[in-house]
């Protein structure tokens, strides 16, 4: 009998042992997904600010740059941009009528593997080229990005202006 008690009570050290050795590994793994995760957003919150570098110093080469090859820009009262070629003619058009000074505001970004969204808003004044005039400028934005070859990229853009008319 003696040894049956020893036997089993060596089994549940054994199993007790295993079941903290799991949930240190679990919470590792967590603690890793976290901390990768983090940086992904990161990543992202660069790529945001070079678009956004792009848009306040009318570089439509830079612009074209933050997007996959077959991203697609989707402009307000403007025909889509589809395509690398599609994408910097439209940039072009914009920044020959407008010059932008804008702040993007990141309201959310969620990754899921190798895609990920943000959502975002902007804010600041358009200088219209035709008329001179100083203009203000706000607008809401959704990205959806894809990683390609280790890098974040924009795959498709859209905004919209949370004052019409202006």
């Amino acid at each position: 009998m003696k040894r049956i008690l020893i036997a089993v009570f060596a089994i549940i050290l054994i199993a007790s042992c295993n079941e903290n050795s799991n949930q240190q590994t679990t919470g590792n793994s967590t603690e890793k997904t976290e901390t990768m995760e983090k940086q992904e957003k990161q990543k992202i919150e660069t790529l945001l600010g070079d678009y956004k570098k792009s848009l306040n110093t009318s570089d439509a080469k830079l612009a074209q740059s933050l997007y996959t090859k077959d991203g697609i820009f989707m402009p307000t009262e403007a025909p889509s941009g589809i395509g690398a070629e599609s994408i910097l003619k439209s940039y072009e058009y914009v920044f020959s009528q407008i010059q932008l000074n804008i702040e993007f505001y990141i309201e959310e970004i969620q990754v899921e593997g190798n895609m990920a969204y943000a959502v975002t808003s902007s804010k600041g004044t358009t200088l219209v080229h035709a008329t001179g005039d100083t203009i203000p400028e706000a607008n809401r934005e959704l990205f959806v990005f894809e990683k390609v070859n280790g890098d974040w990229k924009i795959a498709r853009y859209m905004f919209n202006k949370t004052e019409p008319g202006k």
